[in-house]
């Protein structure tokens, strides 16, 4: 194997392929990336058993002098051509024993592996893809992806759930404290339902981060394939029938309360710092509780209260309420501001029912997007 390429060219598909290599793998194999030089191409090969990633580089800088298998251990080959200067690298293949990296006045060597033991990664078939702008998937991990479940108790939770039927996609994500939900129309497209690992999600959404035209997805009974420009990103299914979430959001409330979302989020951030910290379980990190108190004169006051700390208070400003009632409710302030970050929206809306029920965040601009959090009780 001998080839000459654009180091630029390389250290842009290397960026995407890093997205399948394990941090750890039991595979030693598997921390290595997969190279294949045919006569005219260049394929590139990561996989962590969750997440394939494959890339084809048919580039104008592309010069094969002799085609050739081998697989790199895959964080140092990717550091390499991140801190050499070079604009074209040499890779040449010695006796299959060793890998030559030339850049200017560098060379670099590296042990290489058997391409034998890599394992063969069947990609799902190429055929009925459903195609979505790059731009919209992106919004639909970021509205979605964080209200996942880091626990494994239930690992279909782990996951986001898509949903389509009567040509509307939803996303939904819960972690059984909070839900994220939003929805998109499609047109054309047969009925499915698929809950898809929410690392592999943030790993697609880092993938296509610079991409912005439309992304293909193909689907099998355990595996979901998107495809974008050059790239092929494979990720597995999640096993389980998905809890049924359609019942968790009230039809209408009695007390609706609209801020400005900028302001909401700075007072939540600024009155958690006092905090008190209260664990859900063991396995589970610490969450900031604080609560909000609607008077009969419609003041809005957030505070908490912490014996060993001090204490904080902030009179809030709302834009506009429809109030029935006094409200106090305490609740996670990560919850809140995660839920928050999500709104495209500079107003956004509390809408609460009486008691200890689940409040529900709404955007003026953001029409599909629900956020939905359980509130803590604070006797």
């Amino acid at each position: 194997m001998n080839f000459t390429i654009d180091r630029e060219v390389l250290l842009e598909n290397l960026n995407i392929i890093s997205r399948g290599l394990p941090a750890k793998s039991p595979m030693p194999i598997l921390t290595g990336i997969k190279l294949d030089v045919t006569t005219t191409d260049l394929y590139m090969t990561s996989s962590n058993t969750d997440i394939s990633v494959e890339t084809y580089i048919n580039d104008a800088s592309l010069v094969i002098e002799k085609p050739g298998k081998t697989v790199v251990p895959g964080k140092f080959f990717i550091d390499i051509m991140r801190k050499i200067n070079s604009k074209r690298v040499n890779l040449c293949l010695i006796e299959d024993k060793i890998l030559v990296i030339r850049a200017d006045r560098g060379e670099y060597k590296l042990h290489i592996m058997d391409p034998l033991d890599y394992p063969n990664i069947e990609f799902v078939s190429l055929e009925n893809p459903l195609i979505l702008p790059a731009e919209r998937i992106k919004t639909l991990i970021k509205q979605t992806s964080f209200a996942t479940a880091t626990s494994e108790k239930k690992p279909i939770l782990t996951g986001v759930h898509f949903k389509l039927e009567e040509n509307h996609l939803t996303a939904i994500a819960t972690d059984s404290f909070r839900l994220s939900q939003t929805i998109m129309e499609i047109n054309d497209y047969k009925p499915f339902q698929i809950t898809v690992p929410n690392k592999s999600l943030d790993e697609l959404a880092k993938a296509i981060d610079n991409y912005n035209d439309n992304v293909q997805l193909y689907f099998s009974v355990n595996k979901l394939l998107v495809k974008f420009k050059n790239v092929l990103f494979q990720t597995r299914l999640l096993d389980g029938n998905y809890p049924d979430t359609s019942k968790l959001i009230p039809p209408s409330y009695p007390i609706i309360i609209k801020f400005n979302k900028d302001e909401l989020l700075e007072a939540v951030e600024r009155v958690s710092l006092l905090s008190p910290r209260e664990k859900l379980s063991s396995l589970e990190v610490a969450y900031s509780i604080i609560k909000l108190t609607v008077s009969k004169d419609h003041t809005v006051v957030i505070s908490t209260t912490n014996a060993s700390v001090g204490d904080a208070t902030e009179e809030l400003i709302p834009t506009d309420t429809q109030i029935a009632g006094p409200l106090t409710i305490g609740f996670s302030s990560r919850y809140l501001v995660e839920a928050l970050r999500s709104f495209e929206s500079s107003e956004v809306s509390l809408n609460c029912l009486e008691g200890i029920r689940p409040f529900v965040i709404t955007g003026e601009k953001d029409y599909n997007l629900t956020q939905l959090i359980l509130p803590v009780r604070m006797d």
